[in-house]
């Protein structure tokens, strides 16, 4: 890894943003793969009582950027320039999804990850695709 942040400090740094708001959480770091839990509650289900595809693209887009971040050099950051995903089943409230997102492509400007969004039971949700941009910041 680019950057050694830890878990703790990655959900520190998540600390008063839309992943707090919406409880997501990273339970592994690693170069190249994030995972993160999200609970589906009053907060990320639609009115039918399963997890919104809203709540479940901001899940992808957080552990996505994440993974950028880890890899980023010292005078790089990364900001998002494309989230695509296929809801395939639904999670209900009450349930926990977890979220594992790999690098398909890491270039010098922009990195490709792949996005899947799992129940507690295993079952896909989502799969997503997210672009991330790398800027130089000097």
């Amino acid at each position: 890894m680019t950057n050694n942040i830890s878990l703790n400090e990655l959900n520190a740094r998540m600390s008063n943003t839309l992943a707090s708001h919406l409880h997501i959480r990273c339970t592994h770091v690693s170069e190249g793969r994030i995972e993160a839990t999200m609970p589906v509650d009053k907060r990320t289900r639609q009115p039918f009582g399963i997890l919104h595809g809203g709540a479940t693209l901001a899940l992808a887009e957080t552990v996505a950027g994440i993974g950028s971040l880890v890899l980023c050099g010292e005078e790089e950051t990364c900001v998002g320039m494309q989230v695509s995903g296929n809801h395939v089943s639904s999670a209900v409230e009450g349930d926990t999804v977890h979220a594992v997102a790999t690098i398909i492509h890491k270039g010098r400007t922009t990195h490709v990850w792949n996005v899947d969004v799992f129940t507690s039971e295993g079952k896909l949700v989502s799969s997503v695709r997210v672009v991330n941009s790398m800027l130089q910041v000097k």
